[in-house]
């Protein structure tokens, strides 16, 4: 896909990316794909899937307690359960307002140990590295930002969000649509947006602006983006997934590249 070669132009010293389709081939990709970089916050999806395996195993449920007096699992998912950003410390009443939060996904991983009896690194890999074939990925502290991984691997978690195997699919769709619809927050290095719509540990794109997708990407679109300088989304409507990572902290230069980007990849994908 010549649009790919779009990252030998960003500012940064590594960039690999690729595209998924739907059925699972590799539409194309470009730059060192084997080349392991920080997630950053690529990590919630990642742990957010070994959240939904636990609660399809019957290991917890999305509706009990955890996290603050109210909260449970579904609103630590959904960035509702009222903790600070990077503090374990209550701000609002669970459900009321969307508190992006490290320290909600540092409490969903505490939740799981204690529920299966295995440390949440570990249990991430039995649960979703392994069985994707994700060799080269691994979470080295943080659930919310500590994942260390490359393209060819989350290639193939992109994969798995289109045509999910190791969930049920009611399971993914529940995860990739609105969860508390209408709350208002702020999105990381975009700032207040109303409403500002997650799933559960994936962010909905909807008619959000700005936006770190692009202005062609589908409203159902759905992902997450890095201060690393990484992102992962999946277009429904285009029926495919792109996978960008980088060795550049997230800052003007993404906010200008990466839509542009997508532009490019989405109008390539549709012959246009």
């Amino acid at each position: 896909m010549p649009s790919l070669q779009i990252i030998d132009n960003w500012p940064v010293p590594t960039a690999a990316a690729a595209v998924v389709r739907a059925d699972g081939s590799l539409a194309g990709s470009h730059g060192p794909v084997d080349h392991r970089f920080r997630l950053a916050s690529v990590t919630k999806p990642l742990a957010a899937y070994a959240a939904l395996v636990a609660y399809e195993e019957g290991a917890i449920e999305l509706d009990e307690p955890a996290g603050p007096e109210g909260s449970t699992v579904r609103h630590l998912l959904a960035h509702t359960s009222g903790l600070a950003f990077d503090e374990h410390r209550a701000m609002a009443a669970p459900g009321t307002r969307r508190l992006y939060s490290n320290a909600g996904f540092e409490v969903l991983g505490d939740h799981i140990t204690k529920a299966t009896g295995i440390p949440f690194a570990e249990y991430l890999h039995q649960a979703v590295f392994e069985p994707l074939g994700m060799a080269s990925t691994t979470l080295e502290g943080s659930p919310a930002k500590d994942g260390i991984s490359t393209v060819s691997d989350l290639v193939r978690f992109a994969a798995e969000l289109q045509a999910p195997r190791l969930l049920d699919v009611r399971t993914v769709a529940e995860a990739t649509s609105v969860v508390h619809p209408g709350l208002k927050g702020v999105l990381p290095g975009y700032g207040h947006q109303s409403p500002n719509d997650w799933g559960l540990g994936f962010e909905i794109r909807d008619g959000k602006t700005p936006h770190w997708t692009g202005a062609a990407s589908s409203a159902r679109t759905f992902g997450h983006f890095g201060q690393a300088g990484t992102f992962l989304w999946v277009d429904p409507d285009a029926r495919a997934a792109c996978v960008a990572l980088a060795d550049r902290a997230f800052g003007p230069w993404a906010v200008e590249a990466w839509p542009a980007f997508t532009d490019a990849v989405l109008a390539e994908l549709s012959g246009r």
